[in-house]
Formats: structure tokens, sequence, C-alpha cells
């Protein structure tokens, strides 16, 4: 009933904003002159922190970007404003994740798009290409959707291909600029890959087990063999129960872990407490997963954010 509730009152929000922008006038009919849209800078609208931050990267001072989820807020059930609804009803273009980090089709970044009339064709999914990984759910099925696949920086490439390529459909009177940006910015990209090929070759490979809290990191360790260890597969009200502690303190033992990792966004308490009963150190700096930093933080963009992982897990995972 609450949700029922939050998406009538979205929909009298956004009846509200179409009634006040069917009662503008053309610039034309005010005595102006019709907007040209070559001179305007697209709009575009991104459901998230490191989506936007590549919006901004490749599309440069030809876009304008609306960012829905800030920094420190769950992705997963967010909550538009009434900003956010103005933005994606005037939106060119909306560039979202998708691999189920908005809640998929009945999720509320597709209640959003439906709600404000935008056409499936000016809506990006960026994961399009990437197959998706699944996490374990409490009866041992595969059946949840992993939507980290951005932490790895192969599907990081395939992302900005994918941004830069729907930005030229979108606009194509600024396609060598889009081009441009976009393939500067992959060939960073390809660089950190291969910086991370290189250094997690040089940890030795007993010592290649990534501890985290969530089980965020699955499409990266996959990638380059990482063993991955986790105190809880997916997000509830139950992370870090006394089962799940027990369970990877045996792991920690078995396996002679050398160090722990305690993600930015979460609760230390239930790592704190892996550590002290299994003897194993916390790295002293937090590892990111879900989102970058704020303007002005040490990981606020993606480059940053790929480069800062890989030299907490390096050097972490080196010190045995």
């Amino acid at each position: 009933m609450k949700k029922l509730l939050k998406w009538i009152g979205l929909a009298s929000i956004v009846a509200l904003l179409l009634t006040a922008c069917g009662n503008e006038k053309p610039a034309s009919e005010a005595g102006g002159k019709p907007a040209s849209k070559k001179d305007e800078p697209l709009k575009i609208v991104t459901s998230f922190t490191i989506i936007q931050d590549l919006a901004k990267e490749i599309g440069g001072e030809d876009v304008e970007v609306h960012n829905l989820v800030p920094t420190g807020t769950d992705p997963h059930e967010y909550e538009p404003l009434p900003e956010d609804i103005k933005k994606a009803t005037d939106a060119d273009v909306l560039f979202y994740n998708g691999l189920n980090l908005e809640g998929g089709k009945d999720g509320w970044f597709y209640k959003m798009v439906d709600s404000v009339g935008q056409k499936e064709e000016n809506v990006f999914n960026l994961t399009e290409s990437i197959e998706p990984m699944y996490i374990s759910s409490k009866d041992g099925k595969e059946e949840e959707m992993n939507p980290h696949a951005f932490i790895d920086p192969n599907v990081g490439i395939q992302m900005a291909e994918a941004m830069r390529d729907a930005l030229i459909e979108v606009d194509s009177d600024n396609k060598e600029k889009y081009e441009k940006r976009g393939n500067e910015y992959i060939e960073k990209l390809k660089e950190i890959e291969q910086k991370y090929s290189e250094e997690i070759e040089k940890i030795p490979e007993e010592d290649r087990i990534l501890v985290t809290s969530e089980r965020a990191f699955q499409y990266m360790a996959k990638r380059y063999g990482l063993k991955e260890a986790y105190i809880w597969a997916i997000d509830t009200e139950e992370n870090g129960s006394p089962s799940q502690i027990k369970s990877l303190v045996q792991f920690i033992k078995e396996h002679n872990v050398p160090v722990l990792f305690l993600e930015s966004n979460v609760d230390p308490r239930p790592m704190e407490t892996v550590s002290k009963e299994s003897g194993i150190p916390i790295y002293e700096k937090p590892i990111y997963s879900d989102e970058i930093g704020k303007p002005g933080d040490e990981v606020d963009t993606y480059i940053k954010y790929l480069e800062y992982n890989i030299n907490i897990i390096a050097d972490g995972l080196s010190r045995s």
C-alpha cells in the first residue's frame, strides 16, 4: 500500500508538470524565435553516479546531465523527486545501468520513464551486452542478478562504448566530438584494465582472495582469477547474522586470508566482528563498490574509482 501511494503521488506530480508544460507558449507565439536544437546541449538523465560521470566525460560541453540517485543513496529503492520527474520529462536521452540495479522493468526507473511518457528509443541500457552473473539466494539457487558489473574495468569499457554510440545515434550533428571524447576515454579505461591484469598477476596465487562485506565484486573477481568470500550475498535486514559471520570466519581460517576489505557504504560492525574473531586485520582504507564519491572526494570519478580499488586490492593482498 505504501508503494502504491508513492506512485499515485508520483503520477499526480507528473500530471501537474505536464499541464504546466502544456500551458507554455512556443517561442514563436510569444514573440521570440523558436529555439534551435543544435544550439542547445543534449539533455541527459542518468540513473546513478558512475553513469553520470561517463556522460560528462563523453558528452563534454555538448550535454547537460541530471543525475537521479546521489552518492550515499540506495539505487535499488530510489524515490524520484519532483525535479527528477521534470528532468526526465524533458530529457533527450536517459541512461541506466540495467542488470537489475534500478529494479528492472518493474522498478522505480521504468515506472518513472513510463509515467512521463518517454519514448523507448530515448532510453538506453548500458549493460545490454554484458552476460549477467547471479547471486546465490538462501536456498542456494542462482536466481538474483548481480548488478555490480561496472566494478570490472572491462565492463566499464563496454558501457563507455555503448554510451558513445548512443550519443552519436541521438545527436548525429556532434558525431565527431562524441567519437573523439569517447575513444580517448575508452583508451584510459583500457590502460586501467591492463593495470588490473598486471597488479593481480604480481599477487602470490595463494593470496588472491578478496574478502568483502557484500558479494559485489563477483564480475571483477571472476575476470581476474580472484577467489571471493563475503559476509552476505544479498542485501537484507539480516546482513551480518551470526551464522554468516561464523561461516566467513571458518573460510578465512581455512584459506589463510591475508587481509579483509570493508566497503565505503556498508555498516562496518559485521566486518569488525569477523576481524576480531578471525584475527585478520581490515585494510586501513575502504574499498568502493556501489558509487563514486562526491565532487572533491578522493574517488569522485569512475577513472579514480577503478584506479583506487586496484591500488587497495594489490597492496592489501601483497602483504602476506
